[in-house]
């Protein structure tokens, strides 16, 4: 585990901007007569009143864009106390119209989030939804396939009691999501829940009424909250290494794929009726342990499952086992591999479910390339099989900090130095991600990299995913520095790996190009507009 001081740039900035998305879910709800219903206003009921969301010193509102047109709304925003990092977390409020239910959530209500945070993307360092929990982590799982090269945290949250209850575990939901998205810059979709950060699309709901409600049985936690500090598994991240901006994929919908259970005694017929469903493209086949079904090579449900694969139908083989692999152990799971199909290895249903329907979406979708995709991991949602290798452990390190130290320096020499190989040397040596460390002004090495003489560097580095959005502690984004430099070739790069100016640095870039002390033209590159 690595704790933020040795791994997070811009320690020392005063706040972070954060955007509360709300759909509904128990979490907002109050009382009624006929039962909890989701109430409207909660930034004033449910947050403005509790200390540890709002600080008494009510700052200016901020914007937010309301429609694909760009219109920008101005409103309330609450700062948080400062927290054990020495930053406060100020967000705002984005109500959904109509708050929902999450069992009645569904492709239209995902399409709302995406593209509710695409178009505020720029605007706010990170993004916290409130959802219901009963169909949250089919949600999670639908944004992580949705929200393509993703840069900035986004993390859904919910509690099993309302917020508005004496005992709940809203409070520490919400709150924790909020100083994650406000300290951490993970780029995933992440689930967050009693005190544990899940990838979202590794997630599933085990618990009606505990506290402990998500687990994520074949993936670790991406952090912990403890009483002192929050630790990151910064070492099981899933980052982006395509140079290119963020976007969605908004058109994903479930209506063309379906899951089915198998049970004991399952009649053949009734899985032919599921496979002959007008307009079905795809199906998730719960099978027992390890992807076992009833029957064999020459038998009618064997048949049947070959036959709708031959229709241009994917089918595949997920565990309904809580943890675990779909894999060609036994023979039973190795027949319906030779019928056509797919292993699911270690997805979860909900991972498959939406997945399926993701892939469907693409304008270029085929069956036989649907079916690679799925047994293929593209947003963390899987552990692909691989030959078993074996290595001896490295040396202990003598000392943590000062190897880190000393690991950084080297780096950041052959950065300045523009050496591209002694660069790759460094990073082949170090058995930890280099490039969220910093160094004593906040700087990452994407930062140095920004305004080194070779700009194959800063390439390499956005390839293994690094961050273009983390601050130094002057409040500086690699791309202001490479504006600042008037480096175009960094700049122009920069900007197809989907970096931006953020807010806080709009005004200094204004003042560079106003007192000619920069060059518009790199300005207007990054994305300035004048």
């Amino acid at each position: 585990m690595q704790t933020m001081a040795h791994t997070q740039s811009a320690l020392d900035l005063p706040e972070s901007k954060v955007l509360i998305i709300i759909t509904g879910g128990t979490i907002c709800m109050q009382p009624s007569d006929e039962g909890l219903i989701p109430a409207r206003g909660f930034l004033k009921s449910g947050l403005a009143p509790r200390p540890s969301f709002n600080d008494g010193s009510y700052p200016e509102p901020l914007e937010i864009v309301t429609d694909d047109k760009g219109t920008r709304k101005a409103v309330q925003s609450l700062r948080t106390g400062m927290s054990a990092y020495k930053r406060r977390v100020r967000y705002s409020v984005l109500e959904f119209e109509t708050l929902l239910d999450s069992s009645s959530i569904d492709a239209v209500g995902w399409e709302l989030i995406a593209k509710s945070v695409y178009r505020n993307y720029k605007l706010f360092d990170g993004f916290v939804i409130l959802h219901g929990t009963d169909s949250l982590a089919y949600t999670c799982s639908a944004l992580s396939f949705m929200l393509q090269n993703l840069g900035k945290p986004v993390i859904l949250t919910g509690s099993q009691a309302p917020m508005l209850e004496l005992q709940n575990d809203a409070t520490d939901n919400l709150l924790g999501s909020l100083v994650i998205a406000g300290h951490f810059m993970i780029p995933e979709v992440c689930l967050f829940f009693n005190f544990k950060l899940f990838r979202g699309n590794r997630t599933t709901k085990v618990s009606a009424d505990d506290y402990a409600a998500f687990a994520s049985p074949n993936h670790p936690p991406l952090a912990t909250i403890t009483s002192l500090k929050t630790n990151v598994n910064w070492n099981v991240v899933h980052r982006p290494t395509r140079v290119d901006a963020f976007s969605i994929r908004a058109n994903l919908d479930t209506a063309h794929v379906a899951c089915l259970r198998v049970f004991p005694g399952l009649r053949p017929q009734m899985l032919d009726a599921v496979l002959r469903v007008d307009g079905l493209r795809g199906l998730v086949l719960e099978t027992f342990g390890a992807g076992n079904a009833p029957g064999g090579p020459d038998s009618a449900m064997t048949k049947i499952l070959a036959d709708a694969v031959k229709r241009g139908i994917v089918i595949v083989n997920v565990t309904q086992c809580l943890s675990g692999s779909v894999s060609p152990l036994y023979a039973p799971a190795t027949i319906l591999g030779r019928a056509g199909v797919v292993f699911g290895q270690d997805m979860t249903s909900e991972a498959a479910l939406t997945k399926l329907a993701y892939l469907l979406s693409l304008p270029d979708a085929t069956p036989e390339k649907v079916a690679l995709e799925m047994s293929t991991n593209i947003r963390g949602e899987l552990t692909e099989v691989s030959t078993t290798h074996f290595q001896h452990p490295a040396p202990p390190a003598p000392g943590v900090l000062p190897h880190e130290l000393e690991s950084l320096t080297r780096l950041d020499y052959k950065i300045q130095k523009g050496d591209l190989d002694g660069v790759r040397c460094v990073m082949k040596e170090e058995n930890r991600w280099l490039l969220n460390d910093a160094d004593y002004a906040g700087n990452t090495p994407l930062h140095l990299a920004a305004t080194s003489p070779n700009v194959d560097i800063l390439r390499e580095f956005l390839s293994q995913g690094a961050s273009v959005h983390l601050r130094n502690k002057e409040g500086l984004t690699p791309l202001f520095l490479a504006a600042h430099a008037g480096l175009r070739d960094h700049v122009q790069l920069l900007r197809e790996a989907g970096a931006h100016l953020h807010p806080d640095e709009l005004a200094a870039a204004r003042l560079q190009v106003e007192t000619s002390a920069g060059d518009g033209v790199v300005w207007g590159l990054a994305g300035l507009e004048t």
